[in-house]
């Protein structure tokens, strides 16, 4: 598991990943990506989610959002 800075600056990488992706403004994205269950499975260590690179976790937001 990420040491707790590491994960600020992975969810950093995802938060302004989103942003761009969806042309929101960074404060709208880190929102949306505490809201969404992909945030949850982040912090568990057993999924390795924080393995992923920062854009195919945004993605897996983004899929969410659209019910995917």
């Amino acid at each position: 598991m990420l040491r707790t800075d590491q994960m600020w600056y992975k969810i950093g990488g995802i938060v302004m990943t989103l942003s761009a992706q969806l042309d929101i403004s960074p404060e709208r994205a880190l929102d949306l990506f505490y809201r969404s269950k992909v945030c949850d499975n982040l912090h568990q260590a057993d999924t390795l989610l924080y393995t992923f690179s920062d854009s195919y976790i945004a993605d897996e937001v983004i899929n969410e959002l659209k019910g995917l």
